[in-house]
């Protein structure tokens, strides 16, 4: 059986509400995004997984405790968030006005991550993946994901712009049925009101 990846975003933040950017800082969810979290609960119960990975920050660790996973996760330091170094903290509005073309798919993090060493991380969470077999939960955070996604499918991180990611939402990662050494986008985005039959 091939691995089928369903990537969970972890629910809101005070920062994800506010648009800061938010790498290491360990920040909880709010009392919504704890709401967020645990209605993805009935959707993942029925899925057999053989495995739960999710970010060491408490954000992500908290989102699979409230989907019903924590008890069967193990922490995996790659799926943490970008460092966004200088710019944690920062709303994206602020940093363009000392770098208005400034897009971190593209151009990084001062004192932070660059492109190409979040494509590393996620190269070799997907190489830890492919060697594993059935359903996988992975709990992470809105960019890191994205740039996952790209890795996934071959493309290179800059992509990842062109990806919008939810809090609390779930994507399928996968194969193609008729193609199956291509690796695919399944789903993407799914909130828990859309996410009746999935299992």
């Amino acid at each position: 059986m091939l691995v089928r990846l369903y990537l969970i975003r972890h629910g809101e933040t005070e920062w994800s509400l506010s648009g800061q950017h938010t790498g290491r800082t360990d920040l909880p969810l709010t009392a919504h995004g704890e709401d967020e979290a645990r209605k993805l609960e009935p959707w993942l119960r029925p899925i057999p997984f053989a495995c739960v990975l999710t970010s060491p920050l408490q954000r992500a660790r908290q989102t699979c405790e409230l989907a019903g996973l924590g008890a069967a996760a193990s922490v995996e330091p790659d799926l943490a968030e970008w460092n966004y170094g200088d710019y944690e903290g920062r709303l994206s509005r602020d940093i363009r006005k000392a770098r208005p073309d400034w897009n971190v798919f593209r151009d990084g993090c001062p004192n932070g991550e660059m492109p190409g060493q979040v494509s590393l991380r996620a190269d070799r969470v997907v190489a830890r993946l492919l060697a594993l077999d059935g359903n996988v939960a992975l709990f992470s955070h809105g960019q890191f994901s994205r740039a996952l996604a790209t890795r996934w499918i071959e493309l290179s991180v800059a992509e990842s712009q062109h990806l919008s990611l939810g809090t609390a939402s779930l994507s399928i990662l996968g194969f193609d049925p008729n193609h199956p050494k291509v690796r695919v986008i399944e789903l993407w985005n799914a909130a828990p009101a859309m996410l009746v039959g999935l299992s």
